[in-house]
């Protein structure tokens, strides 16, 4: 019971490590809560420093999520990885590093399906290019690459078999990524939500 509770905390912790205000402050002397939004997400990384900031800081909050739902393996605990996976995103969203403000949830939540379900997490990146591609809305594609995973699961297990705790899992993170984005959702409506420039 003790490895659980470690790793599930140590999980929480490295979904926690702010990486857009540690690449912002280390190489920009910025502090993106400031600007922008004021998320430490990927998106406002792009806004604020640009697109190089903006890959990196999203690569490192993708790896956040997989590191974290590979963590009941790499410590031989009888865990979901999913539940460590949460965690993480959980951590990433109310980061105990960074005041419990962070970003939206959608790149460490990738990083957890890129883990426990590789394939979902291919055609769910190629949705929200897609989506990008054709809206330039970073946030928009952001909702239906969530609401992508819970279709892809639930077809899924139409065909093959079901995943319970896998359909159970993005059916949170979508709902809790477009909940996260719900002021975005008003300004797309208004026609006042920023749009990319980069693609």
């Amino acid at each position: 019971m003790v490895q659980i509770i470690l790793v599930l905390v140590l999980a929480y912790l490295l979904g926690s490590i702010p990486s857009g205000l540690i690449i912002g402050k280390v190489f920009y002397k910025t502090d993106i809560r400031q600007h922008g939004s004021g998320n430490l997400g990927g998106t406002n990384t792009f806004r604020t420093l640009g697109v190089k900031a903006g890959m990196a800081v999203t690569l490192a909050d993708i790896l956040k999520g997989t590191l974290a739902a590979s963590l009941p393996y790499l410590f031989h605990v009888d865990v979901n990885p999913l539940l460590a996976g949460v965690l993480a995103v959980i951590g990433h969203t109310y980061p105990i590093f960074a005041g419990f403000r962070g970003g939206k949830a959608v790149a460490t939540s990738g990083g957890v399906v890129l883990f426990y379900a590789p394939y979902m997490f291919i055609t769910v990146l190629v949705i929200f290019f897609i989506s990008l591609y054709l809206s330039k809305y970073v946030s928009l594609s952001s909702m239906i690459a969530g609401i992508t995973a819970v279709l892809f699961a639930i077809v899924t297990g139409i065909i093959r078999e079901w995943d319970i705790p896998l359909l159970i899992v993005v059916f949170l993170l979508a709902s809790f990524v477009i909940y996260r984005h719900r002021a975005n959702i008003k300004r797309i409506i208004n026609k006042t939500e920023p749009k990319i420039k980069w693609l």
